[in-house]
């Protein structure tokens, strides 16, 4: 490795000397993002808004293959729709933004830059359900909303973020708290496949749950500093906005009923996931599936056989490319190919092809994986075929690393100092009892910052023994973590 390329790999911090720098080191030298003018916003750069355009997809065939369709309604919300649920606007209130003029005039009602649809959304559905004939309403939209962040970081946290809200209404709580699981199962189906990253499914506290909201159910992941994130959310809204807005139905026994209501999302805080799970001291790792560039093509060309490797890259290029790989090929002269090498590594590209005059002469070409930096030599009549598979096990083994990662840092005691002891040295996932009561939910967190992830579906038939806090007797087996 040259000086060149030593320095180059240099400009981004080590993880274990600054995560927080190595996070942003990451997602600025990646060109994923760049820093608005207005404090807390962002700017999605090409390759960042590639790599969420592919989430986006994978995710909105699975959320149509539900039966859901998609719709949008306003960014402006009136200050009297948002007031009719106190819940729902005292969970709001410290990040609303409001309009107050439009041009020079003072409005005559403040509008809400949207922070969540329900309460728009609510208004509709009363004009359009009268009956249940009319059931269920299956809508999602995608869109951007707001939320004044006091503290921001890229992707995680940030004033303006785009995301996906499934809005649903049905007639009766079965339906309602069937589809609330079902849309659970679609994000962990979605972030663990495509995502490759593993999460732990579980219902809310009440202390946790969404302002407004009966229950919510969320999925939770580990980064690879120990910290938790949540990474999607379900909520069974019960009839409680369909009692604010007057949302009713005749059912078929004549009787006039309120619908039952869910809601569901996740955000661009996805990609922070990706990355935090995923990326390494020399940069990104993204996952094949999502990935806006799955190959990078590197002629290696000295200058007596540049013509002849251009030549045939060329061809390989348009071949790969015509299969359906995402695939980019990199033949700028005034970079060497070690430097390119850096380069693509840092973007995460999920597998490097390398051709030179003596892979020519062989009749192949030398493939390394970002995952796990192996080589292999491969016939070029063979790539078509070959590099499909590699792909799926790259896939596969991005996905299983992380989940060994998250197996390794899941803890489990009923010894409170020990609690303490791990959650400051070690962190990660904590599995503990619990009684129930937020007073012990809100000590802890008090004491240790962490805070109750959800209540793992998996862990529920085990025994919980004594809440962590208290010493009383356990209702449940829960998820503590520090968590962003």
């Amino acid at each position: 490795m040259g000086k060149q390329d030593k320095e180059f790999v240099k400009e981004i911090t080590p993880r274990s000397q600054d995560y927080s720098q190595w996070y942003l080191d990451v997602v600025l030298k990646a060109q994923m993002m760049d820093y608005a003018p207005v404090k807390g916003c962002m700017v999605i750069r090409p390759y960042g808004y590639a790599l969420w355009e592919n989430m986006q997809q994978g995710l909105d065939r699975r959320i149509k293959d539900t039966g859901h369709q998609n719709a949008y309604f306003p960014l402006f919300i009136p200050e009297s729709l948002l007031q009719k649920e106190a819940d729902h606007v005292e969970g709001f209130a410290p990040e609303v933004a409001w309009v107050t003029h439009g041009g020079n005039e003072k409005l005559t009602e403040r509008l809400v830059v949207r922070p969540t649809s329900e309460t728009i959304i609510c208004e509709m559905y009363s004009r359009w359900i009268q009956s249940y004939r009319d059931l269920p309403v299956l809508i999602n939209q995608w869109c951007n909303v707001v939320r004044w962040e006091k503290v921001t970081r890229p992707f995680l946290r940030t004033t303006e973020f785009l995301w996906q809200e499934g809005h649903t209404a049905h007639r009766n709580e079965e339906e309602a708290e069937e589809e609330t699981r079902k849309m659970l199962e679609v994000y962990r189906d979605f972030v663990e496949n495509d995502l490759a990253v593993p999460v732990i499914c579980g219902q809310k506290t009440e202390k946790e749950k969404f302002a407004g909201a009966l229950r919510t159910y969320s999925i939770e992941a580990l980064m690879s500093d120990g910290k938790a994130l949540q990474a999607g959310t379900s909520h069974n809204l019960g009839t409680h906005f369909a009692k604010v807005f007057d949302i009713t139905y005749l059912d078929s026994d004549g009787e006039l009923k309120y619908v039952w209501q869910t809601s569901w999302g996740v955000t661009t805080r996805l990609i922070g996931a990706i990355i935090m799970v995923h990326g390494d001291d020399r940069g990104l790792m993204l996952p094949p599936k999502v990935a806006p560039i799955q190959a990078i093509l590197i002629p290696i060309t000295p200058k007596k056989a540049r013509k002849q490797v251009l030549s045939k890259a060329a061809e390989i290029f348009a071949v790969l490319k015509e299969s359906g790989l995402r695939i980019e090929m990199d033949d700028r002269e005034e970079y060497s190919p070690g430097w390119k090498f850096n380069e693509w590594e840092m973007k995460g590209v999920p597998l490097r092809i390398e051709l030179g005059p003596r892979d020519l002469e062989a009749g192949q070409a030398v493939l390394v994986r970002r995952d796990n930096g192996e080589k292999e030599t491969v016939a070029l009549s063979e790539l078509t075929q070959y590099i499909p598979v590699l792909l799926e096990k790259i896939q596969t083994n991005m996905y299983q690393k992380a989940k060994q990662f998250m197996e390794e840092n899941t803890h489990r005691t009923d010894d409170y100092q020990e609690f303490k002891q791990i959650m400051e040295e070690k962190r990660g996932f904590l599995v503990a009892g619990w009684c129930g009561c937020v007073e012990c939910e809100n000590a802890v967190k008090e004491e240790t910052k962490a805070t109750i992830r959800n209540i793992p579906f998996h862990l529920q038939q085990e025994d919980p023994g004594r809440c962590i806090y208290c010493g009383q007797d356990g209702k449940h087996l829960v998820i503590f973590a520090r968590a962003y």
